[in-house]
């Protein structure tokens, strides 16, 4: 599979709302982020399918940080009119963006969530960090 990783989307809009929450180098992390992410999208008033997809490209994300990348990470979401926006930053660029690798039984399927799912997604990966993307309508 080859993943084009794009820059950074231009958002013409600024954000209504943002909300952040430190994501441990742990799996638990990834069941808190989930939690906390449908608070979050149920306040800002999206449908509860939409947050779900937006929850279903966090888990992806997240667990990517987890598995591939170095502490500390950080959640992101911002809702920017009709677009809401996850980013997951590390301290550490990933080998390789979720789904990259060859798929297994388990493994390697994140990629193709994100991108199924997502208006947009990349990555902003400099020498000390990394930041995975995804844009989702927020309807």
């Amino acid at each position: 599979m080859n993943v084009q990783i794009m820059d950074r989307a231009d958002i013409s809009t600024a954000a209504t709302a943002v909300y952040t929450y430190p994501v441990s180098h742990s799996f638990q992390a990834v069941g808190g982020a989930r939690r906390r992410a449908r608070d979050v999208l149920a306040e800002w008033g999206l449908s509860r399918d939409t947050a779900e997809d937006a929850v279903l490209v966090i888990s992806e994300l997240v667990t990517n940080a987890v598995l591939h990348a170095l502490p500390p990470a950080e959640l992101r979401l911002s809702l920017h009119g009709d677009v809401v926006r996850v980013e997951v930053g590390d301290s550490g660029a990933a080998p390789m963006w979720p789904g990259s690798a060859p798929a297994s039984d388990e493994r390697g399927r994140g990629g193709d969530v994100v991108e199924a799912l997502a208006l947009s997604h990349g990555a902003d990966v400099r020498s000390d960090s990394a930041t995975y993307w995804a844009e989702l309508p927020a309807c």
